[in-house]
């Protein structure tokens, strides 16, 4: 059956509906890398970081895609220690977590107990070829699971690409406004390491094949975000100057 052809059943429709959503709720976290790592640029380069950023996302998606029988190998286990089995993708993950938690556990450190502003000082940024390297690295670890669960989840390789290529265009459509709303609240940057800690965590469970269900720490996530989100609103309410009235005047009137 031609990649046309698939199109033309309902099944697949439903099948590709299905798998995009999924693939775009996977991408979040990855959103989420990105927002912060071109935050530490310059405001000029932001938005090419992001396109480059995703760009790659992309590429390395497909790529992977293609390249299924490779993917589905690196499951093969290569040595055993301390009496428990590793594959590629086992290390892959691995090396990816511990990158998050270090990465994100930094990052923490920086906001809470470095003032990067006190008496004037310039904010630091980072280098925009530091900024992809580090884009790129946990590109691989996110794209590797994004294509396994694609791989799980639909037959036809013609789907799985399309799915991909529409979660990574809504990826680039709402980084921008993610970026600036991260930037402009201060508690959503904690929130969002939070969030990066957390799955580092996962990842690194995963990579000693303990599987730990994701959607827990979505809605964990999703739960915290409401109520950061109420809370911004009581603030601004309470900021808000408070206008007196006379209430004779009123009744004058």
């Amino acid at each position: 059956m031609s990649g046309l052809e698939i199109f033309k059943q309902a099944d697949s429709w439903a099948s590709l509906a299905t798998l995009t959503g999924l693939e775009v709720v996977l991408g979040i976290d990855n959103i989420v890398f990105l927002t912060l790592m071109t935050n530490k640029l310059p405001p000029k380069q932001q938005p090419t970081a992001r396109s480059l950023g995703l760009a790659l996302a992309l590429f390395m998606r497909l790529g992977l895609l293609f390249g299924i029988s490779w993917v589905m190998g690196l499951k093969s286990d290569l040595f055993t220690l301390l009496g428990h089995a590793f594959s590629a993708r086992d290390l892959i993950l691995l090396g990816g977590g511990l990158f998050l938690i270090a990465k994100s556990t930094h990052e923490m450190f920086e906001r809470l107990e470095v003032d990067t502003q006190k008496d004037g000082a310039p904010v630091k940024h980072i280098s925009f070829a530091s900024a992809v390297a580090q884009i790129v690295l946990l590109d691989i670890v996110f794209s590797l699971d994004s294509v396994i669960t694609a791989v799980g989840m639909a037959k036809h390789l013609s789907i799985m690409a399309t799915a991909v290529v529409i979660a990574v265009f809504v990826m680039l459509l709402f980084a921008g406004a993610i970026g600036r709303f991260v930037n402009r609240h201060p508690s959503m940057r904690i929130l969002a390491l939070s969030f990066l800690l957390l799955i580092g965590v996962l990842l690194v469970a995963e990579g000693m094949r303990q599987h730990i269900n994701k959607g827990y720490v979505y809605f964990a996530m999703a739960f915290s975000l409401g109520v950061e989100l109420i809370n911004m609103k009581l603030r601004v309410r309470q900021q808000a100057p408070v206008e007196l009235h006379n209430p004779y005047e009123d009744r004058a009137q």
